[in-house]
């Protein structure tokens, strides 16, 4: 693959001023970043009302790009990679509105004889019943649906909008900025005698940083994604992946060039988030944490080939970083998180009877599902046996099942399959790039997003509207980055 970079004194957005940025572009990359610093907030917007404000804002955003009269220049290699995600996520939304239709009620004991059943049982009306949706509860899935909407109207706008390489550090630094924030806040909480959530009171998990969520998992869940960006962020401002070769005394310029007192802010924020996710004692998280290095070192290794001198520069970097958080949790002593990986915590955990139920559920529904957004209103009629940890039980603790027994095998593959298509393309164009910046910036994309799509199998991160919502935005600002300023089609 050839790579395709405008020189500046050619580029015509630096003499023509219709490539300025217009009140409309301005107007939607600060609702951009008005969103991903609103979100977690609110008790990560677990609140329908919270989520209101942020499909408001994206509605507003989406008027604002349909009214303006000079949208950016599109890439021409993004939009052509972007083709089959769109179809995918189009049948996804088909799939949902399919759902939602009332249909004669002898198509739906055809198409889904599970269905019919359930509703017959459970309906005061019974046989009078002329009309029936695929979904158990049509309420509920037009709203699930219309929330997962919205973020895939976000990721739009993003790849319509973000153009830019300005707009692209701007995002990550936003990002960046708020992992600090939310790992600060969660460790000052934590030695509070009263501990809070920000607006609320804080009742659960009080041994442990939360930041501003509820739950301990989808506080990590929310700094794993943050914290590769945190790496990647660095290691394209720096241009390590630049400096090799140089002398000593070349290289020192080089960094402080790029400027050394933001890169030194950089890897303490990248300690300090690690620090909040050991102290958060999320199993699933401390897990992802050291994998997230792993994953750097292995793509470090492959990016660099057979270039010791390069590949010994970046990893040094990586290692440090790494003996660093290691020696001050040592030093704090994490003998409580330790804890939780004992025997005993192991063999309490619920989440295998969960899933045991969950593939119940979707082997009675498999082809159209339960219903977006219907789970924990169906789960108690499949629930076997006692959890031990949790009463009732509101999703999967495993985001896959969970889609896959709400949409079916057909909707569910085409969502899980959309999001790692994307993934892997990202990936494959990544390995093909060599312009230092996106190199670096792609990378931390493309490892967060892996980070908590791994997570997710033990988890409900994705159903989370701040961890949702900030998976949008990185993982479209990880393909948009990953196809920056290159051409093909």
């Amino acid at each position: 693959m050839k790579e395709y970079k405008v020189p500046l004194s050619h580029d015509p957005r630096r003499r023509n001023p219709a490539y300025e940025e217009g009140a409309g572009q301005k107007f939607i990359e600060w609702g951009i970043i008005a969103l991903i610093i609103f979100s977690p907030l609110p008790a990560a917007s677990v609140y329908e009302w919270s989520v209101l404000v942020i499909q408001l804002v994206v509605v507003a955003m989406m008027i604002a790009y349909f009214m303006m009269k000079e949208k950016p220049e599109e890439n021409a290699a993004l939009s052509y990679a972007a083709r089959w995600p769109k179809y995918i996520f189009i049948g996804v939304f088909a799939l949902v509105f399919i759902q939602l239709v009332p249909l004669p009620k002898y198509l739906v004991q055809f198409l889904a004889p599970n269905t019919f059943s359930f509703k017959a049982d459970f309906s005061a009306a019974g046989s009078e019943i002329k009309f029936m949706t695929l979904s158990l509860i049509p309420s509920r899935t037009l709203q699930e649906g219309l929330e997962l909407l919205t973020y895939f109207f976000l990721a739009f706008l993003i790849f319509k909008v973000i153009t830019r390489r300005e707009q692209i550090m701007r995002l990550f630094s936003v990002l960046v900025i708020m992992g600090i924030f939310e790992a600060l806040y969660g460790l000052f909480e934590l030695y509070r005698k009263e501990p809070r959530i920000l607006f609320y009171k804080k009742i659960h998990d009080l041994d442990s940083v939360t930041g501003t969520f509820v739950n301990r998992n989808h506080f990590s869940g929310y700094l794993e994604m943050i914290i590769p960006l945190a790496i990647g962020l660095m290691i394209a401002r720096a241009d390590l992946f630049s400096v090799t070769g140089k002398r000593w005394r070349e290289k020192i310029l080089q960094l402080s060039r790029k400027g050394v007192s933001i890169n030194l802010i950089l890897s303490v924020s990248i300690v300090i988030m690690s620090l909040a996710i050991l102290l958060s004692k999320s199993r699933s998280g401390i897990f992802i944490l050291v994998l997230t290095f792993i994953l750097f070192f292995e793509l470090t290794v492959l990016y660099f080939g057979r270039a010791k001198e390069q590949q010994r520069w970046t990893r040094n970097f990586l290692i440090v970083t790494f003996l660093l958080i290691t020696f001050i949790s040592l030093y704090i002593g994490i003998e409580s998180t330790i804890e939780r990986f004992s025997m005993n915590e192991l063999l309490q955990e619920g989440r295998p009877l969960y899933w045991s139920n969950v593939r119940a559920m979707i082997r009675e529904f498999t082809i159209f599902g339960i219903g977006l957004g219907t789970f924990a209103s169906v789960y108690p009629s499949f629930e076997a046996g006692v959890a031990l940890d949790y009463g009732r039980l509101s999703h999967a603790h495993n985001d896959y099942l969970e889609y896959l027994a709400e949409l079916g095998l057909i909707g569910g593959i085409l969502l899980i399959g959309g999001i790692f298509f994307m993934v892997i393309n990202s990936f494959l164009v990544w390995r093909e790039r060599r312009h230092p910046k996106v190199k670096g910036l792609a990378m931390g994309g493309i490892i967060a997003v892996v980070a908590i799509l791994i997570h997710s199998l033990t988890d409900f991160n994705l159903h989370i509207p701040a961890n949702m919502l900030l998976f949008t935005v990185v993982l479209s600002l990880t393909i948009v980055t990953a196809f920056h300023q290159k051409s093909g089609k």
